[in-house]
């Protein structure tokens, strides 16, 4: 029998668009983690992240052992990052919710005192504590490896990339749980978590070139700069304004740029690099570093808005 907003399953936390009780979301997010626990999930990540970055640190050596920094240590590692993290807070994501609903438990759940708003926070609290404490654990044991390979290492650079790392697992475990929030079973989450991976990292990724290609044949108008190549004065084009927003939004691009704005990098780039030339007067605001940061938060908070308006009313 299905449970209506607001009716048993909800009536000892009031009705489902009460407000968030910061204990009961404790409660829920602390179950969530000691069951990853319980499963050696917690565990297999926190080994994983320390032998990539302990293997990536042994390459980067074996491979340049003259000029390996913690800059260019971090240069690989968020490109497999960018792929890895992702990937990761899916799976862990999955079935937090969906799963519940699947299985029946959710109702027993609510039938407790949470409210659907303390679930939905507390499962993306729980496996998020799941991710970011491997995460930890995993790059502060690697981190004398990568501190013996590199030959300048740099601690705040090194702090500030896993902080970056943390913060795009949330906003992909947002994703994750929101979209499990919004499916009856763990089919429906799966097929919606691969096409969200289809869509960063198969059709985003080619939206540039695309426009590039209709850029080329005369579809889109781009913008004519001057700049010196081989000794010489030439003309060349590119992406408007807006196409190259387009490509900023991509929470895998907002990543790399906020490393690249958090770790004090100076001139060495991680992220997305524009030719001054072709920005005369400046980069637009939207383009900055500092606003890939809010791109990225932008992708924690409005999934997980979504969810919460849309879960409250769903029939369980």
């Amino acid at each position: 029998m299905s449970t209506e907003p607001g009716t048993a399953a909800d009536s000892a936390s009031g009705s489902a668009s009460s407000s968030v009780n910061p204990g009961s979301v404790r409660a829920v997010a602390k179950k969530d983690f000691q069951d990853a626990i319980r499963s050696w999930l917690f565990w297999g990540l926190s080994a994983f992240f320390f032998v990539l970055m302990a293997a990536l640190a042994g390459f980067l050596y074996w491979v340049n052992t003259d000029n390996l920094t913690t800059i260019s240590f971090i240069a690989l590692v968020s490109q497999v990052g960018k792929l890895i993290i992702p990937l990761i807070a899916l799976a862990l994501g999955w079935k937090s919710i969906a799963g519940e609903r699947e299985r029946g438990s959710i109702k027993v759940l609510l039938s407790l005192p949470h409210s659907r708003k303390d679930v939905l926070f507390g499962k993306l609290l729980g496996r998020t504590a799941v991710l970011s404490l491997s995460l930890i654990i995993g790059f502060l044991i690697a981190m004398v490896a990568v501190a013996f390979a590199v030959s300048e290492f740099s601690f705040p650079a090194y702090v500030a990339f896993l902080a970056m790392t943390i913060l795009y697992g949330l906003a992909y475990m947002s994703i994750a749980v929101s979209l499990s929030s919004l499916t009856r079973s763990t089919t429906m989450a799966g097929a919606a978590m691969f096409g969200v991976f289809v869509l960063f990292y198969i059709v985003w990724n080619s939206i540039t070139t695309a426009l590039g290609l209709l850029m080329s044949r005369g579809y889109i108008d781009g913008v004519s700069y001057t700049t010196t190549f081989a000794g010489q004065q030439v003309q060349r084009q590119r992406l408007p304004d807006w196409a190259q927003f387009i490509n900023m939004i991509d929470p895998g691009n907002a990543y790399q740029n906020t490393i690249t704005l958090f770790s004090g990098l100076s001139s060495d780039r991680i992220g997305t690099s524009f030719n001054p030339d072709a920005f005369p007067n400046g980069l637009p605001f939207y383009l900055e570093d500092w606003f890939s940061l809010l791109i990225l938060l932008f992708w924690i908070v409005v999934p997980l808005a979504i969810a919460l308006y849309r879960f409250d009313r769903v029939d369980i």
